[in-house]
């Protein structure tokens, strides 16, 4: 008879840094497969990754109006993003693009609270590795106020806006089951940005 063996979670680090670490290879193959698409090598190139950002954004827009998620995170509908891309988009002179399907999350259904928050996590923490690339638009002639408007900091700077983010996260208190899908919701998250990088640059020249 096998013997199953639970490896439980170490409850002495933060839920910030479990999900980290859970989703680490995922998040620096997504890096990897992003930069391999050289979204700063034009703007026709960084067009096609505001069409993934703008898919991405779409899917979660909702829970930036959810007001159980907004009971649990600071400012989150202050956080929301889709709108900033729509409006990048249309600076550049690209029409927003029309999906197939419908978002992920849509307006008005319920939401699991613990898998939207791994997805929240994924879309807060890419704004705090954005600075990096806001630096390479620049090189476009875009800027926070035309073409990158997503890509901008908070007022209160990157690192604070981010820190409140996951003090929050941490805090929420969550059953060992809610705590496996909230990992599982960020994982989520990573494979669908995966698949939009994967579909809009394997389709592109």
């Amino acid at each position: 008879m096998n013997e199953v063996v639970t490896v439980e979670q170490p409850h002495d680090v933060s839920r910030a840094k479990r999900l980290k670490a859970a989703t680490h290879a995922a998040h620096e193959g997504l890096d990897k497969a992003i930069m391999a698409g050289q979204p700063f090598s034009s703007r026709a190139r960084y067009g096609l990754f505001l069409i993934v950002q703008h898919d991405f954004h779409r899917d979660i827009d909702a829970l930036y109006a959810h007001a159980e998620l907004d009971a649990l995170l600071p400012d989150l509908d202050g956080r929301r993003r889709f709108g900033y891309v729509r409006q990048d988009l249309i600076d550049l002179g690209m029409e927003p693009p029309q999906a197939a399907g419908g978002p992920v999350f849509e307006k008005g259904e319920a939401v699991d609270i613990p898998t939207a928050l791994g997805w929240l996590y994924v879309a807060e923490g890419s704004n705090l590795g954005a600075a990096f690339l806001l630096k390479e638009a620049f090189k476009l002639g875009l800027s926070e106020t035309s073409g990158a408007r997503h890509l901008a900091g908070a007022p209160e700077g990157r690192g604070l806006h981010w820190r409140t983010f996951t003090s929050a996260l941490d805090t929420v208190d969550l059953s060992e089951a809610e705590e496996a899908r909230v990992i599982a919701g960020a994982q989520a998250a990573f494979r669908r940005v995966q698949g939009l990088v994967d579909k809009v640059y394997g389709a592109a020249p």
